[in-house]
């Protein structure tokens, strides 16, 4: 069947998870755009057995503004009827009747997993209905095979193959908010809370609040704690207290319990804490205020990219194709069959069901696990278990360069945690490279000091950089910054920065042969907000720039829309890469987005001005009329944001308005988003491993290893480390600070398709008009 006579039905079923309305107008404009139609099914798998009007046909306008909106629209119910043959039987005949040949389904594993057991039935179905002479022949050999696919839309992020769900990132940071507003409190009053949490089967959310807030114990189902947990958590929480800290948070999900499967409650740790301690404890649960309110960035473009690699599966299914589920595994959005999908994550709960915990965390997946790892190798500093023999201790210095990003202090509170934690002695050296040959000696003290774990046990939330970060590079005094690394006896350097931080590295890297105190092990975690960094697609920080964009863009349209007719033109930051002016488009629905990899001419003006003239034309009173324009900051010398705007409020002859807005350093500053903060935490923890396996070589063994100076980067579905030398040679576009292959271009494609902005060989060349 073609892709023109394809019918697509679209389905939110389940519980209701921030970003399913992506899901669903990324269908709709997607399918629509290749000539399909597409029909919401409302109210979940109930519209499907019902039918008549809750099965409508979508147009293009009917999901505009849909990615800004919580919940979701197309609404969602459990129905008792699809789980009896009669009911699924129902389903199929109202399917037929509007022509629907495929499914895009988003809910949890028992949503998925019922579509996938109706496909499996439709051939009998449609028998059985012909044989009750309610649809004709013809009918039943044009639908004879129907395709499904599925997408997870779950807060909790319970599903195998995927590293995350579409919604969990949204629901994660509805908690970390709250507990860092707890946080405020419990410090003033040094008290303790517990914090109870969603996660009836899935301790997800648990433990990345636990990492993403710096929680003193974590309850989860997957891992329960030992035996005698009351006295461990109270001997960790003593400990902590006796250290200085003022506050105690212990996170606790919904399914807690211990080895022996019972359960574990919120008032039994409250009760401890308050009688064995002595605590003030309060006990917070924060119900289902986790479900609720807009999605993050993150799930917004999540959610769009899924649906749309959803209708591309579904134009490329056979009948013998298997049912395919979208996951994303690290940066990658990839289909995994959904059948082993669901098996995999039934075969978690059962292997807690048999008390096999170390066969539930394995099924939870690679990320679940290093990422509790990374949690009890930073929770506290005295773990003597974990402590390396003498000879193998380091003195690791800790810097930061260039711009601030959020998660910056997230990652060096993991990494001082970390270096504690095994005996090495982690140093922070202040204000960068200047501060460290200007003020290294300074009295009473200098920019290079020891740190101790009260000293950033606070940072996990804090913004900005807690020991000062500039662009200053080695290369402006580079004999004294090597004096000052021979002077201060540095075994490793953790530099956590932008390209800044690559040129810095690079630099020393290259010194190696004139400065031996520059043959140690050095390590890049790319933090910033552009996402320039070479050899990573994700850098420390990016994501919160990209919360704060879309919530300023949100307010922007929101002005926009209540005006009526208007179009903002909205500057964002990110030096000559596109990265944050792309993936804010993607989240907020841009109508065109400029970045400097393809800079503004003035054909590519007149076309998006005469396609927002058309657009206005048809406009025959809808609400959320406002348009927005995203124009990264270097796209043009010549065509400034201020200047778009006036030429498109001078060619709109009255039919509209527009305006331009700057948000400025707002992109840069602000509490850092929980997905920074968790990612910051594991890897910079893995840097301190990398760093650790050089210990006890020399100097030029050291210098002879192309992989003792490198970046962490996320590529593709992978978590790497890549050698400088290779990156500044064969990855790196020096002149324009980005890398040569930047793997977010092809989402300009998305933004232009989900938009309907019209290609180049689609327009008029002299005027601008649609042929």
């Amino acid at each position: 069947m073609s892709s023109k006579a394809r019918r697509i039905g679209v389905i939110t079923s389940g519980g209701d998870a921030p970003g399913m309305n992506g899901v669903v107008r990324a269908v709709v404009r997607m399918g629509i755009s290749h000539g399909c139609e597409v029909y919401g099914i409302y109210e979940g798998y109930e519209g499907l057995v019902k039918g008549g009007s809750l099965i409508k046909r979508m147009e293009w306008e009917d999901v505009r503004g849909w990615l800004s909106e919580g919940g979701t629209l197309i609404g969602t119910a459990r129905c008792m009827a699809f789980y009896n043959r009669p009911g699924r039987l129902q389903a199929a005949y109202n399917m037929i009747l509007n022509g629907i040949d495929a499914l895009v389904i988003c809910g949890g594993d028992g949503s998925l997993t019922g579509a996938d057991k109706f496909r499996a039935e439709w051939p009998s179905l449609l028998e059985e209905l012909a044989g009750q002479g309610k649809i004709t022949k013809e009918q039943m050999t044009v639908h004879k095979h129907l395709n499904i696919v599925g997408l997870v839309g779950s807060i909790d992020n319970d599903m195998s193959s995927t590293d995350a769900t579409i919604g969990c990132y949204s629901s994660l940071g509805r908690i970390c908010q709250a507990v860092d507003y707890i946080d405020a409190t419990a410090f003033s009053h040094q008290r303790a809370f517990v914090i109870e949490v969603m996660g009836r089967h899935c301790g997800w959310l648990a433990l990345m609040a636990g990492v993403s807030t710096g929680a003193d114990f974590v309850f989860i189902p997957e891992r329960p704690p030992s035996a005698d947990w009351e006295a461990q958590m109270c001997g960790i929480i003593a400990k902590h207290r006796k250290l200085g800290k003022r506050k105690t948070i212990v996170i606790v999900a919904e399914g807690a319990h211990d080895r022996m499967l019972k359960k574990i409650t919120s008032t039994q740790v409250k009760d401890l804490l308050s009688q064995k301690l002595g605590l003030d404890t309060r006990i917070t649960t924060l119900g289902h205020v986790q479900r609720g309110g807009n999605a993050c960035a993150y799930d917004r473009m999540l959610s769009t990219l899924q649906g749309v690699e959803a209708v591309n599966a579904v134009l490329e299914a056979t009948p013998e194709t298997p049912t395919p589920v979208i996951s994303i595994i690290e940066n990658k959005i990839v289909r995994q069959p959904l059948i082993e999908a669901v098996q995999d994550t039934h075969a978690v709960a059962s292997a807690i069901a048999a008390k096999d915990f170390d066969l539930a965390m394995g099924g939870r997946g690679t990320e679940f696990a290093e990422y509790y790892q990374a949690y009890m190798m930073t929770t506290g500093p005295e773990s003597p278990e974990l402590r390396l023999a003498p000879e193998k201790h380091m003195r690791i210095a800790i810097i930061h360069v260039g711009a601030p990003a959020g998660g910056m202090n997230s990652a060096t509170r993991a990494a001082v945690a970390y270096c504690l934690t095994r005996g090495h002695t982690p140093i922070a050296i202040h204000n960068g490279f200047p501060g460290l040959c200007r003020h290294h000696d300074d009295k009473p003290t200098g920019s290079v000091r020891e740190t101790a774990w009260l000293d950033v046990e606070g940072w996990i939330s804090k913004g900005g950089s807690e020991i000062g970060t500039n662009r200053g590079l080695p290369s402006e005094d580079i004999e004294k910054t090597a004096a000052c690394f021979a002077q201060y006896k540095f075994d490793a350097l953790f530099v956590v920065g932008g390209f800044e931080a690559f040129t810095a590295i690079s630099e020393m890297r290259k010194a190696r042969q004139f400065y031996s105190a520059f043959k140690i092990p050095m390590v890049l975690l790319p933090a910033t907000i552009s996402n320039n960094v070479p050899g990573t697609e994700y850098s420390i920080g990016s994501d919160t720039c990209l919360n704060a964009l879309v919530e300023y863009c949100d307010a922007i349209r929101q002005s926009a829309s209540s005006s009526r007719r208007r179009v903002f033109v909205v500057e964002t930051q990110g030096g000559r890469s596109g990265y944050v002016a792309t993936l804010a488009g993607l989240a907020i629905g841009a109508t065109a987005v400029y970045t400097p990899e393809e800079g503004i001419g003035i054909k590519m003006l007149a076309r998006d001005i005469e396609t927002m003239r058309a657009s206005f034309a048809k406009d025959k009173g809808q609400s959320r009329a406002g348009k927005l324009i995203l124009n990264s900051e270097h796209s043009s010398k010549t065509y400034t944001t201020e200047m778009i705007a006036n030429m498109i409020q001078a060619e709109a002859n009255g039919r509209f308005e527009a305006k331009y807005a700057v948000p400025g350093h707002v992109q840069q500053g602000g509490t850092p988003s929980p997905m920074d903060r968790v990612r910051a935490v594991r890897l910079a923890v893995k840097c301190m491993q990398y760093l650790e396996d050089f210990s006890g070589r020399t100097p030029d063994s050291i210098a002879g290893d192309d992989s003792s100076s490198a970046v962490i980067g996320i590529k593709g579905a992978s978590v790497i480390f890549s050698n400088m030398e290779h990156l500044e040679k064969h990855e790196t576009n020096w002149k324009d600070r980005r890398p040569l292959d930047e793997f977010w271009l092809g989402l300009k494609d998305v933004v232009n398709t989900l938009s309907g902005r019209p290609k180049a060989d689609d327009c008029c060349p002299t005027c601008g008009r649609k042929n």
